[in-house]
């Protein structure tokens, strides 16, 4: 059962000021994962890829800039091959298949905006060093200043240990960090953060912010983990990375209406976690 007592509110005007900055971000990045991007079957979803490209151009068409991190590249393979996958080498090698067509369908649906992407891989290799992570920085500039939107994926085809739940969460915040973006959007197939796993647990119930109650609700996250919703881990862990570097950081279902619209108009979405070096120190 879950135990909702435990976890300490936030001050509702820390909450306020932090929904305001990041309604106010002016580059954000969104990260999509793989149950927001594929069906029952675990194939690509082009109705849901669609939605995902409508909501990111809610924001373009503010001025917004928008870093998309995206998994998806296998379960777009297994919509092309006809084989059972066991071995890293072979979800490696399927990956490989579906991150072309992945990045298809994304050149169509942002086509119909008018809208140019790029693609841009990436290992852990390409984080930790110094001189390629600001290679791959001033890309993202460049691409920016271009009003492209770059699309990162994780390079599963050289990345023998990233082929798990979680991979593009933490991704997705080392880059929130390195680039200094000022909003990183974690989308998901559930509303946020809950009291408990939401999924077999009628009674878990959703923490609308995140601050000083962080150990709490972690300890909360740890006990309702399994093996279907250990993704929520890394995703609370990175959006707790990037709120201590002083960005707000929200989990939210990729599903729900409008929901880049809403937060960028300061709405209630998901699960915000508040800046630990900003909306908390004023």
């Amino acid at each position: 059962m879950s135990d909702q007592s435990t976890i300490e509110a936030i001050d509702e005007e820390v909450v306020e000021r932090a929904r305001n900055q990041a309604a106010d971000a002016q580059r954000v990045i969104v990260k999509a994962g793989t149950n927001s991007l594929t069906d029952a079957d675990s194939q690509l979803d082009r109705v849901k890829l669609d939605k995902l490209v409508s909501d990111i151009m809610a924001l373009r068409e503010r001025g917004k800039d928008v870093l998309l991190v995206s998994s998806g590249a296998v379960g777009a393979g297994k919509g092309l091959i006809d084989e059972e996958t066991e071995t890293v080498e072979e979800s490696q090698a399927l990956s490989t298949v579906g991150q072309s067509h992945l990045m298809r369908h994304y050149t169509q649906s942002f086509d119909r905006y008018d809208q140019t992407v790029a693609q841009i891989l990436l290992t852990e290799h390409d984080l930790s060093n110094p001189e390629r992570f600001t290679n791959v920085r001033n890309t993202i500039e460049t691409l920016f200043d271009w009003g492209i939107v770059p699309i990162i994926n994780e390079n599963d085809a050289i990345a023998t240990e990233e082929i798990q739940i979680g991979d593009n969460d933490m991704l997705s915040a080392s880059v929130a960090i390195g680039v200094d973006v000022d909003l990183l959007v974690t989308l998901t197939d559930v509303g946020g953060v809950y009291t408990g796993n939401p999924k077999d647990d009628e009674d878990a119930a959703l923490i609308e912010a995140v601050g000083t109650n962080y150990d709490a609700v972690q300890s909360l996250v740890d006990d309702s983990t399994t093996a279907e919703f250990g993704g929520i881990q890394t995703k609370v862990e990175g959006a707790r990375d990037v709120s201590e570097h002083g960005t707000p950081a929200i989990i939210a279902n990729s599903a729900a209406r409008d929901v880049l619209e809403r937060i960028a108009t300061a709405k209630s979405v998901g699960t915000l976690f508040v800046p630990i070096n900003g909306a908390e120190d004023d």
